[in-house]
């Protein structure tokens, strides 16, 4: 029976690794979160009462915490997603994503360091199984201006914003710590990912949920930048893939095989309300283009070949069956984006305490 430390499992990614967890293994889950603003414990109502998961709010900086979780929890695997994840929000304040994504990944790394070098004395054989999962993204990369380039796990770094360069910083802090002081690490690269409860700040979300308001849906540019789309709950299962089956000191792109134009996801986002939760005009209408974001990266693309052929992984929903179930999702979850959207959510936060 292992023990799972997640970080941020109260965040979009991590939420759908706890859930995954909790409802299809039968290992423990311990999930520590700051609970930022998107930091949402009703996004884990279905599994919370599991006497498998246990919750500490905590923000991953704090040391001695951090070193308090590992001493009680005796983790077997951690799987690191806490982060500062939004482009437009370093561009205003990259203090934060400095703070969390490096200083926190460090805090993190050492603690996890300090246990392991405990283990080895007192317990050889959980020493050799434990695993330090570091969850990155496709960004670290920066941008493909070809059409036939894909990222793959040797491309060079060359992070475009404050949080891609705080993701890439914390991405050297771990496969340092492998390298220098052995730390059994593997590191995972995602596409962009979407599904149920993805904080309206993100695109998808927000293009749902203006549509239904009969806001203006906000494209940046000529909306022709393109991303490789990957459902969350796909990427979820190969995370834990990963985490079990990974190699130490590798690392494992993961991506959707789903490249779409912006304006392609919001030209279809559109098509399934019209279809699912029609008006008397097309959603498409609301559509304005708006002036670009500083230093946007025009393409992203994965190559996932190498996590299909050494670990069996490879996503389960194409982008259009995806897209539909994340539709249904909001259309059919209203109070649980009101509460997002009034602030509500954040209330609940007062008197947490662990399971």
């Amino acid at each position: 029976m292992k023990t799972f430390l997640v970080t941020g499992g109260a965040g979009f990614i991590g939420s759908a690794v706890v859930r995954e967890l909790i409802k299809n293994t039968d290992f423990t889950v311990v999930n520590v979160d700051k609970l930022t603003y998107a930091g949402n414990l009703e996004s884990l109502t279905e599994v919370s009462d599991n006497e498998r998961y246990t919750f500490i709010h905590s923000d991953i900086v704090d040391a001695a915490t951090m070193a308090e979780v590992f001493r009680t929890y005796q983790p077997d695997i951690v799987m690191h997603l806490a982060a500062e994840s939004h482009v437009d929000r370093s561009i205003d304040g990259p203090a934060v994503f400095i703070q969390t994504n490096i200083v926190g990944t460090y805090t993190l790394l050492e603690s996890a360091r300090a246990y392991w070098m405990d283990l080895k004395c007192s317990h050889p054989e959980k020493a050799e199984a434990f695993r330090f999962h570091h969850i990155s993204t496709d960004e670290v990369f920066g941008d493909l201006h070809g059409t036939d380039d894909l990222f793959v796990e040797s491309t060079p770094y060359a992070p475009s914003s404050p949080y891609s360069a705080s993701k890439a910083s914390s991405d050297h802090l771990v496969r340092a710590w492998q390298r220098t002081f052995g730390l059994p690490t593997v590191v995972t690269n995602c596409s962009n990912n979407y599904g149920p409860y993805h904080f309206p700040e993100k695109l998808i979300p927000l293009m749902i949920l203006n549509a239904l308001a009969g806001k203006p849906l906000p494209v940046y540019g000529d909306g022709k930048q393109i991303r490789d789309w990957l459902y969350v709950e796909d990427h979820a299962r190969a995370l834990i893939r990963v985490a079990l089956a990974g190699d130490i000191g590798e690392t494992y792109n993961i991506g959707g095989h789903n490249e779409k134009q912006n304006i392609q996801v919001v030209t279809l986002l559109c098509e399934l309300l019209d279809e699912m939760c029609p008006k008397s005009e097309p959603y498409a209408k609301q559509i304005t283009f708006v002036q670009d974001r500083p230093g946007h990266d025009v393409r992203y693309a994965i190559d996932a070949s190498k996590i299909a052929r050494e670990l069996g992984w490879t996503p389960q929903e194409t982008f259009e069956t995806g897209l539909r179930k994340t539709v249904e999702w909001y259309l059919n979850n209203t109070e649980w984006w009101q509460r997002v959207l009034d602030g509500r959510y954040q209330g609940e936060r007062l008197g947490i305490s662990g399971h």
